[in-house]
């Protein structure tokens, strides 16, 4: 049998319920409220940037141009913390367990998306821990050749190294790091086979590239260009979609033979989960606005990357993907944390 409550029952109910939908109207009034204040006084006191590079290389100084210019929108210090060390890891851990007023920021770049699946166990959660607020500048890389190798284009390249299997040398600064994970990914489009040759730095791979002694590698696009136009090196292809103005004359890898393939070097910004919606979207904002001044724009610009507007929605499922991308390469790799 049916149970049908009394009038009574059903007015009490309905009159508890209502008490309660109303409690909750007013929570979610008052942290909106709460919110919007958040986002007014922010920022209150200095903001610290923690890049988890040492000083001088490619993020800490994406860091440094972005960090002084919001430092002077924000009329607040933007203080860059390089925290180095196993990799990346500590720096990411003292942000994902930092305050969550936005006052601690990290910066983000392919190498955080890299340790998510390098790694078995990371002492945070590289997508649960933390909220992606923005991308900051993006630019790809440049696959050159010393000048005595009798290459002139990525095809002629590829034929050589199907010739000769596992002797084409290319160097990288070690297991794990996006030059590596460029050859597995272009050994497994281009069916070569190569000789990897692992280093502590880009200028090692450099300087054994101008030595002769390397036949190529993968690097930014700022620090191989000088050598490029002294003749030093040889470029073959560079990864983004479209060529890049500073190399008009270098054609894409899809371009050049290889279509489909396209990596970039991206910086972006990520705070401590459960950072306030408000505060996201201001930061967010204002690395829009900085990326629309022709000083900011330049210095990327010679740096080798471009300023990139992205809302934080579309950051996140960037973020994601990006994760998932290198994660394919990872295993594609085979490579261990021990090895890095």
């Amino acid at each position: 049998m049916a149970f049908y409550p009394s009038n009574h029952n059903t007015i009490a109910t309905t009159s508890l319920l209502w008490k309660t939908v109303s409690r909750l109207a007013l929570s979610a009034t008052l942290w909106g409220a709460a919110c919007s204040v958040h986002a007014q006084n922010y920022p209150n006191k200095p903001v610290r940037f923690v890049v988890t590079y040492a000083p001088g290389g490619p993020a800490d100084l994406a860091a440094r141009f972005a960090g002084e210019k919001l430092g002077e929108l924000w009329k607040q210090q933007v203080v860059v913390d390089n925290k180095v060390g196993a990799n990346g890891i500590i720096g990411a851990e003292l942000v994902a367990h930092a305050p969550t007023d936005g006052h601690t920021m990290l910066l983000v770049n392919t190498a955080f998306a890299i340790n998510a699946s390098l790694y078995a166990k990371l002492p945070y959660d590289s997508v649960r821990d933390f909220s992606p607020v923005t991308l900051i500048a993006s630019g790809p890389a440049i696959l050159v050749v010393r000048p005595t190798l009798p290459v002139t284009t990525l095809n002629e390249f590829v034929a050589m190294a199907r010739a000769k299997p596992g002797t084409v040398s290319d160097g990288t600064t070690g297991m794990g790091s996006t030059g590596h994970l460029f050859r597995e990914r272009l050994k497994a489009v281009a069916s070569i086979d190569l000789l990897h040759v692992p280093f502590k730095s880009q200028v090692d791979v450099t300087n054994e590239m101008l030595a002769n002694r390397i036949d190529f590698t993968v690097a930014g696009v700022a620090g191989a260009l000088s050598q490029v136009r002294a003749g030093k090196l040889r470029a073959l292809a560079v990864t983004s979609a479209q060529r890049w103005p500073a190399a008009p004359d270098v054609p894409t890898i899809a371009e050049a033979g290889l279509p489909g393939f396209e990596q970039s070097n991206w910086y972006g910004i990520a705070v401590p989960a459960r950072t306030p919606v408000s505060i996201i979207n201001k930061i967010n904002s204002d690395v829009t606005r900085i990326g629309e001044l022709a000083d900011y724009r330049t210095k990327l610009t010679n740096f080798g990357v471009g300023p990139v507007a992205m809302s934080p929605t579309e950051f996140v499922t960037f973020f994601r993907n990006e994760i998932e991308y290198w994660g394919k390469l990872v295993k594609l790799s085979g490579a261990k944390p021990e090895d890095v």
